[in-house]
């Protein structure tokens, strides 16, 4: 490891439509009450129907390069993580972003995680700076989660919400061996991902048969729907979140005690109740954006960390721990320090 890595800058974008509970009233048997109770949503945004994922991710990547002060010029490597992406199969959402962004030559990939698509750029993004391969790269994500929703099945369009997160990881100091990284207090200290494809039956949206007419627009607009069985996927959920923290402070030598901030998928209030008291997380220690966007995805995670930020929670040092669940089913945690205030 010869090279750490520096959390340069973070940021995120909503669209402009606030929706409230209240919305659902009109077309489902629900109300404010209902969802409040078996969620903890209270609002959450749409983006407009000409709005798509890339532009969502484009305005949160710019604020990100602008922040940190870099041009687009300066980064060399563009990730985006997405459940909603602009094509179907090809051409990758980074690609249009880098292009809305003017970074061109350089590589930009998709990386499809589902919701656990941030921990995920983590990882590849720590293991492509520590190599010294690339000095600058853009973590974007992306969701216009309201696109792939069923605004008829009660228990998925309730629970999603629009936003983008974006993050510059940067090069840091050069190091001899990773002893000599031990005592610093900077960027991404570690990543573990998992998945297991046994239970992607619980958790997708569905496409059409390799022989079906992919030129009927209609046929293709039913066929990528969200579905999900939410009993199943929530005990699921509760028990991966729980365990992967778990293992991620044990394996570094670490309790709750040494982190200033849980920062966990904003899915579900009680999915995160349920893993903050198996940990013995103090409610003050919990980062919360649930209530006010829902599940925006893979951008949950930086959406949270940019709002924590803005609040003036963090302080340079803070070691936050992330943990997320998505379809695959995907897992993962990280450790990474507050260098971003």
């Amino acid at each position: 490891m010869p090279y750490t890595t520096t959390l340069k800058s973070i940021a995120s974008y909503l669209p402009q439509k606030c929706v409230p509970n209240a919305y659902f009233e009109s077309f489902l048997e629900t109300n404010d009450a209902w969802i409040t109770q078996r969620t903890g949503i209270k609002t959450r945004y749409f983006a407009e129907k000409s709005e798509l994922s890339s532009d969502l991710g484009f305005k949160a990547a710019d604020i990100a390069l602008k922040r940190a002060n870099l041009a687009p010029k300066d980064i060399d490597l563009l990730l985006c993580a997405t459940l909603s992406p602009d094509f179907f199969g090809m051409p990758s959402t980074a690609c249009i972003i880098a292009s809305k962004l003017g970074i061109t030559d350089v590589p930009a990939f998709d990386v499809v995680a589902a919701c656990t698509g941030f921990i995920y750029l983590l990882s590849v993004a720590k293991s492509y700076i520590e190599s010294g391969m690339y000095r600058n790269i853009l973590l974007v994500c992306a969701e216009k989660s309201s696109a792939v929703l069923d605004f008829q099945d009660r228990g998925t369009c309730i629970l999603f919400g629009d936003g983008a997160g974006a993050l510059v990881v940067s090069r840091g100091e050069f190091v001899e061996s990773s002893l000599d990284s031990k005592d610093l207090k900077s960027g991404i200290k570690d990543v573990h991902i998992g998945a297991n494809g046994d239970f992607a039956s619980l958790l997708y949206t569905p496409r059409l048969s390799l022989d079906s007419n992919v030129l009927d627009s209609s046929a293709l607009q039913n066929s990528q729907k969200m579905i999900m069985k939410g009993n199943e996927v929530f005990k699921i959920a509760v028990r991966t979140i729980a365990n992967e923290a778990k293992n991620i402070l044990e394996s570094n030598g670490l309790s709750v005690e040494n982190i200033a901030y849980f920062i966990p998928h904003q899915a579900n209030i009680r999915i995160i109740d349920s893993v903050a008291k198996s940990l013995n997380f103090p409610r003050e220690k919990l980062i919360l954006t649930v209530q006010k966007y829902g599940n925006t995805g893979a951008a949950s995670i930086p959406m949270a960390i940019c709002d924590a930020m803005q609040e003036g929670k963090f302080k340079k040092g803070d070691l936050l721990l992330l943990d997320s669940f998505g379809s695959g089913f995907t897992w993962g945690s990280a450790l990474i320090y507050a260098d971003f205030v």
